[in-house]
């Protein structure tokens, strides 16, 4: 069924003038013995610099649309995403997400190290905003996509890479999100699990999801 042109252009996600600064420390201070021992030499505690990894940065994103960023390394993708995520906060500008977000970034982001893979699944769930009740109602298709097995009750700091992936798209697949962030995952997995999420990224978008 086709949208009408209201809700086709309807945005999903409005980010408007982000600025994102971090500090970057040529020293930083980290005991108190040096702390005392600088303050007493009058030297600076600490020594560095503002560096803007992402400056003016706008973008406009329809709902159902799918929109890959383009750049060079260090220009800033990855930390776009994370903003639009509600991992960072911007320094200044504003960001707009209209709809339920899920997203899989680096491996092991937003995952507890110490805490299983069933317990995480209970974390991340929270974070995006789902009750005791709605977390319980996904917990089975997260389990079947994922496929770990009993290591679903081991600490994810003893998964390997693939299986961190496995339940990191379980989570973002089965949550049944309004919009999808992806940043460079699909590169870790088995052949078989990533045909796996080629066609439920397929069939997210069909749906009319925002990628």
């Amino acid at each position: 069924m086709s949208k009408s042109p209201e809700k086709q252009f309807e945005a999903a996600i409005l980010c408007r003038d982000v600025h994102k600064e971090y500090y970057l420390y040529q020293h930083r201070t980290t005991s108190l013995r040096e702390w005392f021992i600088r303050a007493v030499r009058r030297q600076p505690i600490n020594v560095g610099q503002a560096s803007f990894t992402l400056s003016n940065f706008n973008l406009r994103v329809a709902r159902g649309e799918v929109v890959g960023l383009i750049g060079r390394n260090g220009s800033g993708k990855s930390t776009a995403l994370r903003l639009i995520g509600g991992i960072y906060r911007p320094t200044s500008g504003t960001i707009e997400t209209h709809g339920r977000v899920a997203g899989v970034f680096e491996l092991g982001a937003g995952f507890s190290q110490d805490l299983t893979g069933m317990e995480n699944i209970a974390l991340k769930g929270v974070i995006m905003g789902l009750t005791s009740a709605q977390i319980a109602a996904h917990r089975d298709a997260i389990l079947e996509f994922a496929e770990l097995g009993d290591f679903i009750n081991t600490p994810i700091k003893y998964y390997s890479s693939g299986m961190v992936a496995r339940l990191a798209f379980a989570i973002a697949f089965c949550v049944k999100p309004d919009i999808l962030l992806l940043d460079e995952v699909l590169a870790v997995g088995d052949e078989a699990f990533r045909k796996k999420c080629v066609r439920r990224l397929q069939e997210f978008s069909s749906c009319g999801g925002t990628m």
